[in-house]
C-alpha cells in the first residue's frame, strides 16, 4: 500500500506541475490575444477617422491641382491649413495629433516640405517613409526615430492614397505619423512587458540592446518560416525564464514588417511549481502514515478546489466570449456606418454636382424659349434641395457612426437667434410674418456654434413654413439652473394629433405634405442637441399655436468672457 501510496504521489506531482504549466501559458496567451484585440480594435477606429479625415483633404480642389500640375511649391502651404488642427497637440488622451505627415509622389518618393511645419524629421527618418510603388489601399509602417534626450522611439504611419479626380489612379499619398497605440491590458497584474520590433530592433523598456537584438534574432528565425498567426515561445533572459508571444502588426504592408513582442517572466510560475511539489510531498508523508483512508480523504478535499476552480474557469471563459461577440458586432456596424458615409459621398454628392453643372451651362446658353430658362431654372433650384437632403443625411449618419466631434465652447445663444431672425424675416415670404422675441441681453450656452445655429435655423424654419399669412412667430429664452431653455413657436394649421408621436422621425412631415421639405430638420436638430446633452421636444400643437423647446447646457461663469 505504502508503494502505491508514494507512486501515486509522485505521479500527481508530476501531472500537476505540467498542468499548472500548461494552464499558466494557455492563460498568458488568451491575455495576449486579448490585448492584440483591443489594439487592432483602437488602430481601426483611428484608422477609420484618419481616413476620414485624409479623404477631405483628397477631394480638396487645390491640393489636387498642385499635384496634378505638378505645382508642387503650392502642395504644403495648401496642405498645411487644412491639417492645422491634426498637428495641434490638443493634450487629451483619445486626441487624435499627428507628429508629422509628407506627400509621396507618383513613384512613392517623399516630397520634402518647404518649411517644418509639417512636422521635423531627419534625412534618414523621412528617407524610410518613402515606398516602392503607391498602393490603392491604405499601408500602415512604422518609423524608427533617434532621439538624444529619450533615445530610440517608434512612431506609427499610416500612408493614405491619393487618387486623381479626371482619371481615379492613384497619384499621390499622404503619410500622417502618430504615436503607437497603446492598451492597458493585464500587464500591471501578469508582469506582461510589452513592446515593438521593426528592422530587428525592439522597443521594449527594462531590457538592454543585446538583450533586445537576441529576442529580435529569436523571432526572425520563426518569421523567416512564414509564421502569421501569433507564435510563442520559452526564452531565458539573465537567467530568468521568460515566455515570448508576438504578432505582425502591418500585415499586407509595403512598409517593413513590425511586430507587437510580448514578454512574460516565468519566475511566478516556477514559484507556484515548487510550492505544488512541497505539497504534494508533504501529503504524501502524511499519506504513508495515516495510510489508504487518510489519503482518499486528502484526494478529496483536494479536488473540491480544482473542480470549482474549473467551473470558474468555464463561466470566465463564456463571459469572454461573449464580450469578444459584442466588441465584434459594435466595430462591424461602425464600419458599415463609416461605409455608407463614404459611398454616399461619392455616389450623391458628385451626381448632383455634375447635374448642376450642366444645367447651370444651359441656363447661360442664348436663344432658348422663355419657358425653357424658367423650367431650367425650377431645376437648378431642386438640385440646391436634394444637396440639403444629401447633406442632411450624411451629417446624420455621421452622428449615428460616432464619428461627429464638437469643439464645444461658450456661445451666445441670444446673438445667435437674432442673427437667424434677421435672415428669416429677409425672405420674401416672410414679410408679411410678425416676429415677437422676449431673449436677455446675452444667453451663454456650451456648444458647438456651427451646430448649435443648425439647431436654430430648423426651428425657425419651419415656424416661418408652417404659419398662417399674417402670422406671428413667438421667441423666448430663459437661464435655469443648469441649462438654457429656447421656445419657438408660431400660428398655423397646427400638427395632427395622430402624427405627434412621431413628428422627430426621420422623413416625417406631419401631415403638410403641401410645404416643401423632406422631413429631416427636427430629427436632425434633435439628434444634434442630445449629442450636445441637450433636448429637443413638442410642448404644444392645435389650431392656435405650435411650440417647441430647446434645452441646452449652461455656460460655467468662468467660461463666459464678454
Amino acid at each position: 500500500m505504502m508503494l502505491v501510496v508514494s507512486a501515486l504521489t509522485l505521479l500527481g506531482l508530476y501531472v500537476a506541475q505540467h498542468r499548472a504549466a500548461r494552464d499558466v501559458q494557455e492563460d498568458l496567451r488568451r491575455d495576449f490575444q486579448l490585448e492584440l484585440a483591443a489594439l487592432h480594435r483602437l488602430q481601426d477606429l483611428r484608422n477609420a477617422a484618419v481616413a476620414d479625415r485624409s479623404t477631405a483633404l483628397a477631394r480638396n480642389a487645390r491640393i489636387h491641382a498642385a499635384l496634378e500640375d505638378n505645382a508642387l511649391d503650392l502642395l504644403y502651404p495648401n496642405a498645411q491649413e487644412e491639417l492645422r488642427d491634426l498637428m495641434r497637440d490638443e493634450g487629451g488622451a483619445d486626441a487624435l495629433h499627428a507628429r508629422f505627415y509628407r506627400f509621396l509622389d507618383g513613384h512613392g518618393a517623399v516630397i520634402p516640405p518647404p518649411t517644418d511645419d509639417a512636422g521635423q524629421l531627419l534625412p534618414n527618418e523621412q528617407k524610410q517613409l518613402a515606398q516602392p510603388s503607391l498602393s490603392p489601399r491604405m499601408q500602415t509602417g512604422y518609423l524608427l526615430r533617434e532621439d538624444e534626450r529619450i533615445g530610440t522611439t517608434v512612431d506609427e504611419m499610416i500612408a493614405v492614397p491619393i487618387q486623381s479626380t479626371e482619371t481615379g489612379e492613384v497619384i499621390s499619398a499622404l503619410v500622417l505619423g502618430f504615436p503607437p497605440v497603446e492598451t492597458a491590458g493585464h500587464r500591471s497584474g501578469a508582469g506582461m512587458m510589452s513592446g515593438i520590433l521593426v528592422q530587428n530592433k525592439l522597443q521594449l523598456s527594462g531590457f538592454d540592446a543585446a538583450t533586445g537584438q537576441r529576442i529580435a534574432q529569436e523571432v526572425a528565425k520563426i518569421t523567416n518560416h512564414g509564421a502569421g498567426q501569433p507564435r510563442s515561445f520559452s526564452l531565458a533572459i539573465a537567467g530568468t525564464p521568460h515566455l515570448l508571444f508576438f504578432k505582425r502588426l502591418n500585415p499586407q504592408s509595403q512598409y517593413p514588417p513590425a511586430y507587437e513582442v510580448c514578454l512574460y517572466p516565468l519566475t511566478q510560475l516556477r514559484a507556484r511549481q515548487r510550492h505544488l511539489r512541497t505539497q504534494f510531498l508533504g501529503a504524501g508523508a502524511i499519506l504513508l502514515l495515516v495510510g489508504f483512508l487518510a489519503s482518499h480523504l486528502l484526494s478529496h478535499r483536494l479536488s473540491q478546489p480544482v473542480e470549482t476552480l474549473a467551473v470558474a474557469s468555464e463561466k470566465n471563459r463564456a463571459q469572454a466570449r461573449e464580450a469578444e461577440a459584442k466588441l465584434v458586432t459594435t466595430n462591424a456596424e461602425l464600419q458599415r456606418s463609416a461605409r455608407f458615409s463614404a459611398d454616399a459621398s461619392h455616389q450623391l454628392k458628385s451626381p448632383i454636382t455634375v447635374l448642376r453643372a450642366g444645367l447651370d451651362s444651359l441656363l447661360a446658353r442664348e436663344g432658348l424659349p422663355t419657358d425653357s430658362y424658367e423650367e431650367i431654372s425650377s431645376l437648378i433650384h431642386q438640385t440646391y434641395r436634394l444637396t440639403g437632403v444629401v447633406e442632411d443625411l450624411l451629417l446624420l449618419s455621421r452622428m449615428d457612426a460616432g464619428k461627429l466631434r464638437l469643439n464645444l465652447h461658450k456661445v451666445d445663444l441670444a446673438h445667435l437667434v437674432a442673427e437667424w431672425v434677421e435672415d428669416i424675416c429677409a425672405l420674401p415670404e416672410s414679410s408679411d410674418l410678425k416676429v415677437e422675441s422676449d431673449l436677455p441681453e446675452c444667453l451663454w450656452i456650451a456648444g458647438d456654434r456651427k451646430y448649435t445655429g443648425l439647431v436654430v435655423q430648423n426651428l425657425l424654419e419651419n415656424a416661418q413654413k408652417y404659419n398662417y399669412r399674417d402670422g406671428t412667430i413667438r421667441i423666448t429664452g430663459r437661464a435655469r439652473d443648469a441649462s438654457v431653455e429656447l421656445r419657438v413657436a408660431n400660428t398655423g394649421p397646427g400638427i395632427p394629433i395622430a402624427v405627434q408621436p412621431e413628428i422627430f422621425e426621420r422623413f416625417q412631415r406631419g401631415g403638410a405634405e403641401e410645404v416643401a421639405g423632406h422631413g429631416l430638420g427636427l430629427n436632425l436638430a434633435r439628434e444634434l442637441l442630445r449629442l450636445h446633452g441637450g433636448e429637443l421636444s413638442l410642448v404644444r400643437s392645435d389650431a392656435a399655436w405650435t411650440e417647441f423647446l430647446a434645452v441646452f447646457g449652461l455656460a460655467k461663469a468662468e467660461e463666459v468672457v464678454r
